[in-house]
């Protein structure tokens, strides 16, 4: 909505009722809006805005929907109760799912995302002003009743692609939100849209079938909004109880998608997304044709993207390598005609290889020092150690592991305090760390120190012990050849210590 002008000379005769509780916000938005409106009230929160409105006839309700006393979504229920055709614009924060789904069900005229963007509100503003002046215009409406219905519809059916344009923005808005969140997902519900939509049109299936995959492709992980960081985030293997958590978030989707009536045809697609033909999949073990063909496409989409994209613990596979294992998942986790028309699709897929779960900014290495990281001595732990020789037995890049034993820390502890036992560690890790001018130090067994170096080193003993020797505090120090060794994890490390 460019033209300002225009918007100013529809709205001289409209009145509006302005409701908003932040008082900085609310002067802002007002003094904008008397650019345009001269009949104009403001309120500071819903009961104020109810009480105006009961005492006042406006053409307009422009309300935010969190305030105090009474919120904007009660208080415009209270006034459609009063005039089911008033004209509501709400504004809200796009991670208010349940909100816009009341808003729709109360049905408002237009739903504008905080914080505001002055362009949205000038193009909302202008179409439901413009309705107003054209009803306004057709008080003889009965004589030209053919023309105005046609009107009415078209003004209905602009107004509700706005409304979807946003509900649609504000669930893309949820699902970058989530992907946010860890660099392993960034992406991966777009290249699921993606490749479904593609084997979808190879397939010949019907272009609005075509499409409906792919929006549900790019929400079908959705409910991950709702999964703990402490799971959603973690770079290791899930554990039992923490993967029957994470299977959860098929139902909060799905649960969060049926209450918009637009999306409800995407949900029951998303809800059999994680089921397998054979019945072993989840949440309700269905099995082959009780399960949707769009669903079934986006399943083998969602495990050839998990398969292609590299995760900590895990090497990514070529493109061949997770065409060859679909392939020999026929009949077990897919059936034969949605496998030939992926193996057909994906075969040709250049895959982005820029794709790591390994930390590359500050905020990321602070949520992976959540995992990895220990607490007192601020060093990698053992959980990392083991992660980076099962990385490093399919990417050799280290080769050498040098073990610093120290040996009756617990006198320390004895004498002085458990406080001044970890003021020591903490000082012998910083120290061990400046020494080596290294990241790969970890800490184990309590009193121990790892170190994973690229090419054989010699460790300064001397050196060492300036900071490591104390009291009856004495150390040692052992290497190990990886490859010769054959230590591929720190289960194969520990044995190699037992021997």
């Amino acid at each position: 909505m460019n033209d300002l002008h225009l918007l100013k000379e529809l709205s001289k005769n409209i009145t509006l009722l302005y409701v908003e509780d932040e008082d900085i916000l609310r002067q802002s938005v007002a003094r904008y809006l008397k650019n345009f409106f001269t009949n104009i009230d403001i309120a500071s929160n819903g009961e104020e805005g109810l009480e105006l409105y009961k005492n006042n006839k406006y053409d307009i309700v422009l309300t935010d929907i969190r305030m105090p006393k009474l919120n904007g979504l009660d208080m415009s229920i209270k006034i459609k109760e009063i005039n089911e055709h008033q004209n509501i614009i709400i504004v809200s924060a796009y991670s208010d799912i349940s909100n816009f789904t009341t808003s729709i069900k109360i049905g408002v005229d237009g739903y504008i995302l905080n914080p505001i963007d002055f362009e949205q509100l000038n193009s909302t503003l202008y179409k439901v002003i413009y309705k107003i002046n054209q009803f306004k215009e057709n008080e003889g409406y009965k004589k030209n009743l053919e023309t105005l219905v046609e009107q009415k519809t078209l003004e209905t059916k602009q107004l509700e692609e706005e409304k979807v344009k946003n509900y649609q923005k504000t669930l893309f808005a949820l699902v970058k939100m989530i992907e946010d969140r860890d660099t392993y997902t960034g992406g991966h519900s777009q290249r699921v849209a993606t490749y479904s939509k593609m084997i979808a049109q190879y397939m010949k299936l019907d272009d609005k079938i075509c499409e409906n995959i792919y929006q549900a492709g790019i929400l079908h992980d959705i409910g991950k909004i709702a999964i703990p960081d402490t799971i959603l985030l973690k770079p290791g293997v899930l554990d039992t109880v923490e993967y029957k958590l994470i299977q959860e978030h098929v139902s909060l989707g799905v649960d969060i998608l049926k209450k918009v009536p637009m999306f409800e045809e995407l949900a029951t697609c998303i809800e059999a997304h994680h089921e397998r033909y054979d019945g072993s999949g989840y949440p309700h073990s269905l099995k082959g044709d009780e399960i949707l063909l769009e669903s079934q496409i986006m399943a083998v989409c969602d495990v050839f993207d998990a398969m292609t994209t590299s995760r900590i613990y895990k090497s990514k596979k070529t493109v061949l390598e997770a065409v060859s294992e679909i392939k020999s998942l026929e009949g077990k986790d897919f059936q034969k005609m949605i496998v030939d028309a992926a193996v057909a699709v994906l075969s040709n897929i250049k895959l982005d290889e820029t794709i790591s779960q390994l930390p590359t900014t500050a905020l990321e290495q602070e949520r992976f020092a959540y995992f990895y990281k220990d607490q007192i001595t601020k060093c990698y732990n053992s959980n990392y150690f083991d992660l980076m020789l099962i990385k490093n037995s399919y990417n050799i890049k280290y080769k050498y592991i040098y073990l610093i034993a120290i040996h009756n820390l617990n006198d320390i502890n004895i004498k002085y305090s458990w406080e001044e036992g970890n003021s020591y560690l903490e000082n012998v890790s910083l120290n061990l760390q400046m020494m080596l001018n290294l990241n790969e130090v970890f800490r184990v067994y309590s009193d121990d120190f790892l170190v994973l170096t690229e090419e054989k080193i010699e460790l300064d003993i001397e050196q060492l012990s300036e900071f490591i020797v104390r009291d009856d505090v004495s150390f040692n120090v052992e290497s190990y050849n990886i490859e010769e060794n054959k230590i591929f994890s720190f289960h194969d490390f520990e044995l190699l210590k037992k021997i």
